[in-house]
C-alpha cells in the first residue's frame, strides 16, 4: 500500500505549526513527504517476528572519561570579567527578600 500526502495535509500541518509556505514549497513538502511516508509503507513489508526491540540502531558505549582530580584556574582568573566581586566570590543582585 503507498501512501500519499495530499496538498491539504501539508497546508494544515503547516497551519498547526505556524509556518508560512510558499506554494512551491507546499507542492516541494507534498512530494518529499509522500516518498517518506511511500519508504516507511514498504519497511511495513519486512518480516521483523524474530527481530529483538531495541532502543537504538547501533550499540551504544559509555563515551564520559573518568573523573579526575585537576587543578582549578586560580580566584582572580575565575572573577576577572565580573562586573562585581568582593575578590573571593560573585556579586548579584538579590532576588529574594530576606525575611
Amino acid at each position: 500500500m503507498t501512501e500519499h500526502i495530499t496538498r491539504d495535509e501539508v497546508l494544515k500541518v503547516a497551519h498547526l505549526a505556524r509556518l508560512k509556505l510558499m506554494p512551491e514549497e507546499v507542492d516541494q513538502f507534498t512530494a518529499q513527504l509522500s516518498n517518506v511516508l511511500e519508504y516507511v509503507s514498504r519497511l511495513d513489508e519486512l518480516d521483523t517476528e524474530n527481530v529483538e526491540p531495541m532502543a537504538h540502531a547501533v550499540e551504544l558505549s559509555n563515551v564520559f572519561r573518568e573523573d579526575e582530580i585537576s587543578p582549578s584556574i586560580p580566584i582572580a582568573a575565575a572573577l576577572l570579567n565580573s562586573p562585581k566581586t568582593d575578590g573571593r566570590y560573585f556579586l548579584v543582585p538579590q532576588i529574594f527578600d530576606a525575611e
